[in-house]
């Protein structure tokens, strides 16, 4: 039995007692040469663990209900679009139910009661003679709805006309009434007045995420604008009924509805919770994936460096009879050592990295504030698992050469690097350039909303080219520019071209993964300005408007209705701005694709906003019909005068004809719909921005004068300049491009840390060769003009290198998004990407020098390598 244990473990290649033992010794002798195996790994588990912390805090419990804590169960009508059985987009309104719903589930057996909540957004709530701003959320329900949380009257009375109201406590005790005071309640910037005749004191704990306001229920009902629609329904459960038999009931009798029980209810009460937990479990997962890759990668490249550096010793191993089984165990339990001392320690960081990285989404406004985190010891396990596989195959594939050669061949081989990198990988690199390139030919071709992608892929691919080509592309940019970046006229330059040259393999380990964090943050930066400048010249050249009105909660048609009679006044076009789904086929079936809208008025839309309409006509804009973006109608292939299948805010379902298609979608949105529609299926039922255009003769200032006295009786709308017209928001919500930042930060920053790492291994393994140049005459400074001068060759080689494999896909990105071939250079961020690069670099090998020259040269050439 123990000899099939002893075979087992051997077949598997996990590492004996006795081999872990030698191994330790060895580890503990040569504590530097595996110190920064240590540091790559450390890092590697650390973003691991980050990720996977992230994801499982994703998948993890939710915010705790506030006002549906009474509630047994709660029903919220499906708030996603499912693609597959593994994702699915979140639609960006509240999804509501019909009122119907309510009888239905009051039917059910074990339902004690059943009630039906609608949310009316409050602007603002002031009392006479004292405006009140700050603190949480504000949002009317009707009176019915206090029973779950329950809410119970505390001074006064509950609502029973159309203008009275009840606050709760923290809020009356925040703007200083009480029952029989006056409040002056704004919302959709219209103002009314209430009598408050009641104080309702709250659940529990209290309110921390929002503040309530209690109309009677048919007030709140005609609030929301939606009579006949429901948000969610909160169910009291009869005495002796557990919530998870009652919501299988539930479920069973209402399928259309999605039943929540415990912390599920909140997700229905605040939707912000659902909607960050779907982008956390998105953004982790491929995030992760990604970063699972590049630290297999880094792991995989710093530990080979580490294990070549040793190739004396495995050659001497070999020359006293080693044999090649015996090197291979032995490396690999070296290999596992250090992988799991790097892991375990580098899973503390990457908990901590984890909540950084929360801290930053809940600053893009991508998560509240009070999301919860989860730590959980699967993200621990995978980064050990990982990281000991990523150690012990790179381990093996080094070990593997070294134990394939006699030991007459294996000293030999010792003396100099291999002369030229393996035909497999040289194979790999050439055959990605051709790839990057007919990505970047599709790109163009396809003029789709899948050009970034695209352009990301290409990136990616000549990335990996460079990864398998590196050392290559030096030494051919040693024999065109070595003599310029280091003259051989003096001393430090004549040393440094040598070294260069003969350790071309050495520095190519360096400049690589430096290079490849140059393409990465070129393309990241280059692709968002861009975007961003595409979308501005858009706007730029097709907003006509004079004046634009805004307000931070949105206007009611009220507001464009003042407007409209205000003196100097010609044309007045609400927008209302929103997120569609267009569902089309495609090759492998049906694809659905998320876009920016803009719903509008066509009456004298020409004179407020130019879309610039390649084909077709927008003057017919009205009932159910569209106009889409050239971006957009190149995707989902439609045509003039054909129909698509739009999933509107809330889910509702609409096949609009196509009336024409655009060039401005970036800057306007890539699909535009009647304002009607679009207002009818948005939470808020308002206007994101009003644009106002002067009649002939009417001055700048006569307009915003009028308009002002137009707007006075609506305390939130503001009226600016044409610069307030914001480009149309991405897809993926204001926040995104913080999120992109801070993933580009991380990526990069993980990447720092390898180049910084893999050039301070490779110069302190030169004790030897420093001690003997010093010996045969070379001073100190020569020796440190020799490595400054390697450090113009890694800079400039990374810099060239890097830039050069972003150029084929930012051509194609800027020619498939603007028509135009010359994408956008932002000069501040290429500088950043220089001074860092420089940085790194420089001070990298400079520090390493230093430290490495400290001991005398006779203690040096006689150390161990």
């Amino acid at each position: 039995m123990i000899r099939r244990v002893r075979r087992l473990v051997r077949l598997v290649g996990v590492p004996l007692p006795r081999d872990l033992s030698l191994a330790w010794s060895t580890v503990r002798g040569r504590r530097g040469g595996f110190a920064g195996s240590f540091v790559a790994l450390l890092a590697g588990s650390a973003l691991i663990t980050a990720c996977g912390t992230l994801l499982m805090s994703g998948l993890g419990a939710g915010v705790a209900p506030e006002r549906y804590s009474g509630a047994a169960v709660v029903l919220g009508a499906p708030q996603s679009f499912r693609l597959d059985e593994t994702s699915e987009i979140r639609y960006r309104e509240r999804v509501t139910l019909p009122a119907g719903t309510v009888a239905t589930v009051a039917a059910v057996p074990g339902v004690a009661s059943a009630i039906g909540d609608v949310n009316v957004a409050i602007d603002r709530l002031d009392v006479p003679g004292d405006a009140v701003d700050g603190g949480p959320e504000l949002l009317g329900h009707g009176w019915s709805a206090a029973a779950l949380g329950p809410f119970r009257i505390g001074r006064g009375r509950a609502p029973a006309g159309p203008d009275e109201v009840v606050l709760d406590a923290a809020l009356a005790d925040r703007v200083g009434v009480a029952p029989a005071a006056t409040v002056r309640i704004v919302s959709g910037s219209v103002p009314s007045s209430y009598r408050v005749v009641g104080v309702a004191e709250p659940p529990g704990d209290g309110l921390r995420r929002q503040s309530a306001v209690f109309f009677t229920d048919d007030r709140a009902r005609e609030l929301s604008g939606r009579p006949h629609r429901v948000d969610a329904v909160g169910v009291l459960a009869a005495p002796g009924v557990t919530p998870e038999a009652l919501a299988a009931r539930i479920g069973a009798a209402v399928p259309q509805a999605v039943v929540h029980t415990g912390a599920g209810r909140g997700d229905v009460e605040f939707l912000d919770v659902g909607d960050a937990r779907t982008l956390v479990v998105e953004t982790a997962a491929s995030f992760g994936g990604t970063m699972v890759l590049i630290v297999m990668f880094v792991v995989g490249s710093t530990l080979g460096l580490s294990l070549r550096q040793r190739r004396r010793e495995l050659a001497l191993l070999r020359a006293i009879g080693a044999t090649p089984r015996q090197l291979r165990r032995m490396v690999g339990a070296e290999m596992t050592l250090v992988a799991l001392a790097g892991a375990l320690v580098g899973t503390v960081p990457g908990i901590a990295l984890a909540f950084g990285m929360r801290e930053v989404f809940v600053r893009a406004g991508a998560m509240p504030p009070d999301f919860p985190m989860r730590v959980h010891p699967a993200p621990t396990l995978a980064a050990l698992l990982l990281c000991l596989v990523g150690a012990r195959l790179s381990g093996w594939l080094v070990a593997r050469r070294a134990a394939r050669l006699s030991p007459v061949e294996a000293l030999g081989e010792a003396e100099a690097e291999p002369p030229r990198l393996g035909r497999l990988r040289v194979l790999v690199g050439v055959l990605l350039v051709p790839l990057g390139l007919l990505l970047t030919v599709a790109d163009v071709a396809s003029a789709g909303d899948s050009v970034p992608d695209t352009a990301a892929s290409a990136v990616l691919v000549f990335v990996a080219a460079l990864g398998c080509l590196g050392p290559l592309l030096l030494r051919g940019l040693l024999r065109v520019f070595g003599r310029l970046l280091n003259p051989p006229t003096s001393a430090g330059g004549y040393l440094a071209g040598a070294a260069a040259r003969a350790g071309w393999r050495r520095l190519g380990a360096a400049t690589t993964p430096l290079a490849m964090g140059v393409a990465l943050a070129a393309m990241q930066v280059c692709g968002a300005a861009t975007t961003t400048a595409g979308a501005q010249r858009q706007v730029d050249g097709g907003l006509r408007a004079d004046r634009v009105l805004t307000a931070s909660s949105g206007m009611a048609p009220q507001v464009v209705d003042a407007v409209r009679g205000a003196a100097g006044v010609a044309v007045v076009t609400p927008v209302a701005r929103t997120q569609v789904l267009v569902t089309f086929p495609a090759e492998d079936g049906v694809t659905t694709r998320v876009y920016a809208a803009q719903g509008v008025t066509p009456d004298g839309l020409a004179r407020s906003m130019d879309l610039a309409v390649l084909r077709g006509d927008i003057a017919g804009l009205r009932g159910e019909t569209v106009a889409l973006s050239r971006i957009a109608a190149r995707t989902t292939h439609a045509e003039v005068g054909g129909t698509v299948e739009l999933h509107l805010g809330d889910g509702t379902v609409v096949r609009p004809r196509v009336l024409a298609i655009y060039e401005n979608g970036l800057g306007f949105g890539d699909v535009t719909l009647p304002h009607d529609l679009v207002v009818a299926h948005t939470t808020s039922r308002v206007y994101t921005a009003v644009l106002v255009r002067a009649a002939d003769g009417t001055g700048a200032a006569a307009l915003a004068e009028a308009l002002r006295d137009a707007v006075r009786p609506f305390p939130t709308v503001r009226v600016e300049g044409r610069e307030a017209f914001a480009t149309a928001p991405g897809v993926a919500g204001a926040g995104d491009w913080a999120l992109n930042l801070m993933f580009q930060a991380v990526l990069l920053g993980y990447l720092a840390i390898t180049v910084v790492n893999t050039l301070v291994m490779a110069t302190t393994a030169r004790v030897r060769e420093f001690a003997m140049l010093r010996l045969v005459g070379a001073g100190a400074r020569q020796v440190r003009a020799m490595m400054n001068g390697e450090a113009r060759i890694v800079i400039v080689a990374a810099l060239t290198l890097g830039l050069l494999a972003t150029v084929a896909p930012l051509v194609g990105f800027s020619l498939a998004l603007t028509r135009s071939p010359v994408p956008g250079i932002p000069v501040g961020g290429l500088a950043a990407i220089v001074a860092l690069t420089t940085t790194l670099s420089w001070g990298a090998l400079t520090t390493a020098t230093r430290i490495t020259m400290r001991l005398p040269p006779v203690e040096a050439i006689g150390g161990r390598e």
